[in-house]
């Protein structure tokens, strides 16, 4: 083999190495793009999951509160048919009472209401402070209720 000829093959060799080498590239590129669509597929299904799971904890929060608040309305309205034959003084005092709790209560069903979707982490802080309230209202209405027994 002459120089010629041994030039020749080693160009000829190093076209087709690039050639392969780059053709490699390329597939290796198109196989990266695709897992990537494919992760991002994941996560925008994800995303959509996760959407509609905290939309379905406020709704379902907001029939349980709702049912809850109603608990303390019907517990109020019965209370207040008890004391109606109640002295005058003491049911001066139960009435004063039974409007703090109306009240308070009446302010619940508005904040649950009212409450707009702000992020997760902003329902799960509205959760925990609305829980704590409404436990604290319920357990005045209990108390009141339970002071004045049949």
């Amino acid at each position: 083999m002459n120089i010629q000829n041994y030039i020749s093959a080693i160009l000829i060799s190093t076209s087709l190495l690039s050639c392969t080498s780059s053709e490699k590239k390329v597939e290796e590129a198109k196989e990266n793009v695709e897992e990537a669509k494919d992760h991002m597929n994941e996560a925008s299904e994800e995303l959509t999951q996760a959407k509609d799971d905290y939309k379905a904890d406020m709704e379902n929060y907001k029939v349980q509160s709702s049912n809850r608040i109603a608990e303390n309305e019907k517990n109020i309205a019965a209370f207040k048919e008890r004391i109606r034959k109640e002295k005058k003084e003491a049911r001066t005092n139960y009435e004063r009472r039974i409007a703090e709790l109306e009240q308070k209560n009446t302010d619940m069903k508005k904040q649950i209401d009212d409450y707009q979707a702000e992020g997760k982490d902003k329902w799960d802080e509205f959760k925990t402070s609305f829980n704590k309230n409404m436990d604290d209202v319920q357990e005045a209405v209990k108390d009141l209720t339970s002071s004045k027994k049949k």
